[in-house]
């Protein structure tokens, strides 16, 4: 059964402003993630939606946000420094207002960029890992690596879900880049492109059981 979202208001500092974001955690949450949203959509995105409800059904709490510009209702994503101080701010958030769950990050696409952007400079102690619905590792028709750098630096364990057939993620690059990383595990999706839709299927709901199964063997 869906649990029913509380909305929250988070301040950024630094004259960024406030966002909106919505908790969603059951009574028998044992871990907590923060959610960020791809480039594309925000917050309410059906996948979005969809992913913090499936993982309410498996004891998973989620905190998902708008990051500004979504807010000011602008198409333009933020600037990497804009977009990684707003990560920093409700990761600490959901640290002060949910301290007894264990607290894992992550994100779809750009959003998950840029929580690890954010962790491979300053990572909290008490976070145990990062989750990824689908790293966009380079742009459509420009396979490369290089956006993967910043993961090294990273030294909590990282997940990856990917979709076989994302184009902005050539399977093969993404398991050059996880093979070569401390700790990560990366879980594929076949026939799956970058929003996760394999013709007719619905795969969310395995989506959501890879990622709750690795963070309640983590936390």
């Amino acid at each position: 059964m869906a649990q029913t979202a509380k909305s929250i208001t988070i301040e950024i500092p630094e004259g960024i402003g406030s966002i909106s974001a919505l908790a969603i955690v059951p009574k028998n949450a044992e871990v907590l993630l923060v959610l960020a949203h791809g480039a594309g959509a925000g917050m309410t995105h059906t996948f979005m939606e969809t992913i913090a409800e499936e993982l309410s059904d498996r004891g998973i709490a989620t905190l998902r946000y708008n990051f500004p510009y979504v807010e000011k209702g602008s198409r333009k994503p933020d600037s990497a420094a804009i977009a990684e101080k707003t990560v920093a701010q409700v990761v600490g958030f959901a640290y002060e207002r949910y301290p007894k769950l264990p607290l894992f990050v992550g994100g779809k696409s750009f959003g998950g960029r840029m929580t690890s952007q954010r962790m491979s400079k300053e990572c909290p102690k008490y976070l145990k890992g990062i989750v990824f619905f689908g790293f966009p590792l380079h742009a459509i028709g420009k396979p490369g690596i290089e956006r993967a750098a910043h993961l090294n630096d990273i030294k909590i364990p990282m997940l990856f879900l990917q979709g076989t057939k994302d184009k902005l993620a050539e399977i093969e690059l993404v398991k050059r880049v996880t093979r070569k990383l401390e700790i990560s595990t990366l879980e594929t999706f076949d026939g799956a492109d970058h929003s996760f839709k394999v013709s007719k299927q619905n795969i969310l709901p395995d989506l959501a059981e890879a990622a709750a199964k690795w963070m309640k063997d983590y936390q």
